[in-house]
């Protein structure tokens, strides 16, 4: 996104110095511009005309600067921001989700005691109902005998 927009700017920002020049100079002058300070020009061309071509170039230049740095913070700022809530989601997420393991394995784990003691008590309370049965009918037994 941030290739696309600082490209986009550039061809845009080129095509725009590009008319401004050759809106105010003749073409010697675009030349001297473009290919630079090695050719020489008339010297009438370039006392008013240059001035005003590098006012504008400097100020076009200026502005793509600005634009493009605001747009690589504002990117940067997003995709900080994206990332904290993806991060912040996956925290709540990973904790949701040991909480309920947690509360399962508890309950899971207070059921099978509960069904142990349970299951415990009622051996104990048959195994004695049991015994003293087998000890009444003895004793019983033994005495009418």
């Amino acid at each position: 996104v941030v290739v696309v927009v600082v490209v986009v700017f550039v061809v845009v920002d080129v095509v725009v110095v590009l008319v401004v020049v050759v809106e105010l100079v003749d073409v010697d002058v675009v030349v001297v511009l473009v290919v630079g300070p090695v050719l020489v020009v008339d010297v009438v061309d370039v006392l008013v005309v240059d001035v005003l071509a590098v006012v504008v170039l400097v100020v076009l230049v200026v502005l793509v600067v600005v634009v493009v740095v605001l747009v690589v913070v504002v990117v940067v700022l997003v995709s900080v921001v994206v990332v904290v809530v993806v991060v912040d989601v996956v925290v709540v997420v990973v904790v949701v989700v040991v909480v309920v393991v947690v509360v399962v394995v508890v309950v899971f784990v207070v059921v099978v005691v509960v069904v142990v003691v349970v299951v415990v008590v009622v051996v104990v309370v048959v195994v004695v109902v049991v015994v003293v049965v087998v000890v009444v009918v003895v004793v019983v037994v033994v005495v009418v005998v």
